[in-house]
C-alpha cells in the first residue's frame, strides 16, 4: 500500500510540475522575450492575418513563386509526409510529374536539373522554404507573367539575393528563401 501511495504522490507532483508549472513558465518566458515567435510568427496585411512565416502555403498562379510540394495540401493539422518509400511506383511517378510540371510551368529546357525541394515534399508537408536556385529558375516566368521590364526583373533578382537566408549559425542547413515572405515582397516591385 505504501508503494501505491508513493507512486500516486509522485504522479500528482509530476503532473503539476510538467503539466502546469513548466508550460506556464516556458510560455511566460516566450511571450516576454519572443512575442512574435511565441504567437506563431503571424503576418498581417491590412489588419487581417494572412499567414505565418513558419508554414508553407500553396501558390498556384504564374505570377507567384511556387512553394515546394506538400503531401498534405498545406493543411497544418495534421502535418505529415506521404510515407512513400523511394521505390514506390506512385512516389516515382509523382516525382516525374512534378519535374515535368516545374520545367513546363517555368519555360525551362527539358534538360534543366530541377532542385530537389521542388520535387519532394518535406516531412511535415509545411516547409515554407525553397533554395535560391529554385527561386531563380522561376524568375523568367514571373517577370513575363507580370509584364516586368528589364529594370523590374533586375529588382526581382536583387530581391531574391536580399531575401536569401544563410544556414543557421552559418553552419547548419543550406541557403534558403521563405516563399511566403518573398511573394509578399514581390508585390512591391
Amino acid at each position: 500500500m505504501k508503494a501505491i501511495t508513493t507512486a500516486l504522490k509522485v504522479l500528482f507532483m509530476m503532473t503539476i510540475l510538467t503539466g502546469i508549472v513548466y508550460p506556464v513558465l516556458v510560455t511566460s518566458i516566450a511571450r516576454t522575450f519572443f512575442q512574435e515567435k511565441a504567437d506563431g510568427s503571424l503576418i498581417t496585411f491590412q489588419g487581417k492575418i494572412i499567414g505565418s512565416q513558419l508554414i508553407g502555403q500553396r501558390f498556384d498562379s504564374i505570377i507567384w513563386f511556387t512553394s515546394r510540394p506538400s503531401a498534405i495540401n498545406y493543411a497544418p493539422l495534421p502535418s505529415g509526409g506521404s510515407n512513400f518509400g523511394p521505390t514506390n511506383k506512385i512516389f516515382l511517378n509523382l516525382v516525374k510529374e512534378r519535374n515535368v510540371t516545374f520545367v513546363h510551368k517555368n519555360l525551362l529546357n527539358d534538360s534543366t536539373k530541377v532542385p530537389s525541394e521542388m520535387l519532394y515534399a518535406s516531412a511535415s508537408g509545411l516547409d515554407p522554404h525553397i533554395s535560391p536556385r529554385a527561386a531563380l529558375l522561376q524568375v523568367d516566368r514571373i517577370a513575363k507573367a507580370r509584364g516586368f521590364n528589364k529594370k523590374q526583373t533586375e529588382k526581382l533578382y536583387a530581391l531574391i539575393d536580399r531575401m536569401t537566408e544563410m544556414p543557421q549559425f552559418h553552419l547548419f542547413g543550406e541557403k534558403r528563401i521563405n516563399v511566403f515572405m518573398l511573394n509578399l515582397e514581390l508585390d512591391k516591385i
